[in-house]
């Protein structure tokens, strides 16, 4: 999908926000919807989409409500650091299938990187175990 096709009402992303389809949630708030990676490329890597907007990526997002949204990706990125004290953090948004995006919702990753630790391949291998997500995305809520 380029920066240029429709927003796809029936996306992964859109089905969470609906309740359609469950996730491990972090933060559920009036403005975004924060959940654990299925696929997560490190350990605790959680996503960050917005609520009640049809934006594909950070270029389609209404300017009135970027300030609120981003608030909450850094509350998230805050509440990860602190439960799970990596050596790092990436925080990273991706725009168009070329860019790397493969749900065309807009959603911020916040990844924990530690020292010699490879990334997992981005979207792909198996899924992860849904009482390990349920672990992490406690301890990172606690810090909420």
């Amino acid at each position: 999908m380029t920066l240029h096709d429709q927003y796809d009402p029936d996306n992964i992303f859109a089905k969470m926000l609906r309740g359609e389809v469950p996730c491990v949630k972090v933060l559920d708030d009036d403005v975004a919807l924060a959940f654990m990676d299925i696929f997560p490329q490190a350990e605790g890597h959680t996503l960050v989409v917005p609520k009640d907007v049809e934006a594909r990526n950070l270029l389609e997002m209404p300017a009135e409500k970027l300030g609120p949204y981003m608030e909450r990706v850094q509350k998230v990125a805050v509440a990860v650091e602190k439960a799970l004290k990596p050596d790092g953090l990436v925080v990273t948004q991706f725009n168009g299938a070329p860019a790397g995006q493969t749900v065309y919702h807009l959603h911020f990753h916040i990844i924990p990187r530690n020292e010699g630790e490879s990334l997992r391949r981005h979207a792909g291998g198996d899924p992860a175990d849904t009482e390990t997500l349920k672990g992490l995305a406690d301890r990172i809520a606690a810090y909420i």
